[in-house]
């Protein structure tokens, strides 16, 4: 079993190549590596924990960590990216 330390190091790993992974395949979405990696650790530190706590983690335990963080991390990337296009765009 993992301890916590190490699951939640694991989550904010994971939730950084979640979201540079979601930032390379979806270039219109990309935040630049530092960024993507930013949106990713929070996407995958909140994003992770959440999946497992309403029971939508794919799989059990580590790679169950793995999935979700970095699930999180690419979600969290695309919601941000939207965001930001979004504040970006000026009303007339």
């Amino acid at each position: 079993m993992e301890s916590g330390l190490m699951s939640w190091l694991t989550s904010l790993l994971s939730g950084a190549v979640g979201g540079n992974v979601a930032g390379a395949v979806l270039k219109d979405k990309s935040l630049g590596p530092m960024w993507n990696s930013v949106v990713g650790v929070l996407g995958g530190g909140l994003g992770g924990q959440l999946l497992g706590v309403i029971g939508l983690a794919p799989g059990g335990g580590i790679v169950g960590n793995i999935a979700s963080s970095a699930i999180g991390g690419a979600v969290v990337l695309v919601i941000v990216a939207f965001l930001k296009k979004m504040m970006g765009k000026k009303t007339a």
